[in-house]
């Protein structure tokens, strides 16, 4: 990623306050809801879904659907010329999928790193003795999970919480059982759990966005898969946002 061309040397990843804005809807919302967008050396526009290249972004924080309208219409040319003041760029046709597979890799990669730390539990029998043990603090099931296995897991999940008759069920992953069983080099996997509050914290930030983009919303409190840690049935995914803000890109 590159600096447009007589722009001075500057950032938006590390200036003042959490917020940024999105280009194209033109409301706040927290960094990590939204997408960045930033310029690779040739001028082209790319997905900077962990925000760490140098130099300024753009940042987006619709779904898709309205991203794939955006482009089609030319306001996303529009908006980007805006943001990075009228330096050469070029926007890919399939930025948007670009994108969902940048979100996918990422949510992936994260749940590899929680999985070498010891984090990451798998395999059903496992999973349920963690869950009655009240051991589980995120559970999800791949997209093309049983229904019969998750609600088994989901029902040991909330006698694990004292949550029982809560609603409590674990995340219904946009990944299926190939997909995870690829991203974790292990066989078959259709079903996941954390055993720590911070890594559910972590793997529920990038779910959230990638469902947000998919057009999908988030699990409901009292219905995702992860356990803030507040007493039974109460759980929490961060909150997603439909809206972003005005350009922000200094």
């Amino acid at each position: 990623m590159r600096n447009p061309r007589n722009e001075r040397v500057s950032s938006d990843i590390d200036s003042a306050g959490t917020e940024r804005t999105c280009i194209l809807s033109g409301r706040k919302a927290a960094r990590d809801e939204l997408i960045r967008l930033a310029i690779s050396p040739d001028g082209l526009v790319l997905p900077d879904i962990h925000a760490r290249a140098p130099g300024r972004g753009a940042w987006i924080g619709v779904s898709r659907s309205d991203l794939e309208i955006a482009l089609a219409k030319g306001k996303l040319k529009g908006a980007m010329a805006r943001a990075f003041k009228g330096a050469p760029l070029t926007i890919p046709d399939d930025l948007a999928e670009r994108i969902d597979t940048a979100l996918q890799r990422a949510l992936s990669e994260r749940l590899g790193l929680e999985l070498k730390a010891g984090r990451l539990l798998m395999g059903s029998d496992r999973i349920a003795q963690n869950a009655r043990e009240g051991k589980v603090a995120w559970l999800a099931h791949a997209a093309d999970a049983r229904e019969d296995g998750s609600r088994k897991l989901d029902q040991a999940w909330r006698v694990g919480r004292d949550a029982e008759g809560s609603g409590l069920t674990g995340t219904r992953l946009p990944l299926d059982r190939m997909a995870l069983s690829v991203a974790l080099g292990r066989d078959n996997v259709v079903h996941l759990a954390l055993n720590d509050r911070g890594a559910a914290q972590r793997v529920a930030t990038l779910l959230t966005r990638l469902l947000h983009f998919q057009g999908q919303d988030p699990p409901d409190s009292g219905e995702s898969g992860m356990d803030d840690g507040k007493g039974p049935a109460r759980a929490a995914v961060p909150a997603t946002t439909a809206d972003c803000g005005r350009a922000q890109t200094n």
